[in-house]
């Protein structure tokens, strides 16, 4: 005898609309992570893109809950397509929620120094920055900044100036940031420079930085400046990124071995009832 086939279980509709709707987003967000980290649009319409992907996100989440309600009462499938459009909605929008919360608390600013009186100064890179973004903000956000960031202060080694300069070049270069240009110090610039263009980790967002070796006395002050191009509002960013290498140049140099000087060498010794041999004078 044979067996009649069961008839396809009914899917719900809004639950096929909520995936579609999640990966749509997902897809929105990938195009609008590609463009920002190569460059090829302005940054503007590259984050307008973005807040698109967020809004279908939540939207997906709305037809998700949506979809339950309707599977619950009716019996239809698509429940894995439900949950898989809220697992996707939730993992869009988690990142831009925990930035949202740091935007919350700390100040709206985006340049960053340790020395607020004196920051360092940037050339090469000042001709890749907006206008009106190349000189420090000034006191008002100095003040903000030492609210906010007590502990962004001068590193201060006791070691001299051009070994200081080439453990920050080194970490510089082991970060693999950009490096706009590199100025040692001499006998006629006593100060290091160096400047550089570190990225941010998932939107590719293009931070400058320039690192100051000065020295003092016998030893080296290290000063950072790390300034966003765009935005008003870092969200802490540049204040961990000069935490961050400032911690890793005094750790080098702490766990750089310290130098040994040569054991002076003895005459050999000479026989009993033999003259000591002497040198003849130079002229």
């Amino acid at each position: 005898m044979a067996r009649r086939p069961f008839p396809d279980e009914p899917v719900s509709r809004i639950a096929i609309w909520s995936s579609r709707l999640a990966l749509f987003a997902m897809a929105v967000a990938a195009i609008s992570v590609i463009i920002v980290r190569s460059g090829l649009l302005e940054i503007v319409p590259a984050l307008a893109t973005f807040a698109a992907a967020l809004v279908f996100a939540g939207i997906a989440i709305l037809f998700a809950f949506a979809a339950f309600v309707v599977i619950w009462r009716q019996g239809t499938g698509g429940l894995g397509r439900a949950l898989l459009a809220l697992f996707l909605g939730l993992a869009l929008l988690a990142y831009p929620a925990y930035l949202g919360t740091r935007a919350w608390r700390l100040p709206a600013i985006s340049d960053v120094t340790t020395d607020t009186t004196n920051p360092p100064r940037f050339d090469v890179l000042a001709r890749l920055r907006p206008r009106g973004r190349t000189d420090y903000p000034g006191p008002a956000v100095a003040a903000l900044q030492r609210t906010a960031y007590p502990d962004v202060i001068p590193l201060d080694l006791d070691v001299p100036t051009k070994i200081a300069y080439d453990a920050a070049l080194a970490l510089v270069t082991k970060r693999k940031w950009y490096i706009g240009d590199t100025r040692p110090p001499t006998l006629a610039r006593r100060d290091g420079v160096i400047e550089a263009v570190a990225r941010t980790p998932i939107m590719g967002f293009r931070d400058d930085v320039v690192i100051r070796i000065t020295p003092v006395g016998q030893g080296a002050r290290v000063d950072m400046r790390s300034a966003s191009r765009f935005g008003n509002h870092d969200l802490g960013a540049n204040a961990s990124r000069i935490r961050s290498l400032l911690g890793d140049i005094d750790e080098v140099i702490s766990s750089a071995p310290e130098p040994r000087s040569l054991p002076e060498k003895k005459a050999p010794p000479t026989k009993k009832g033999q003259p000591e041999k002497r040198q003849p004078a130079k002229r």
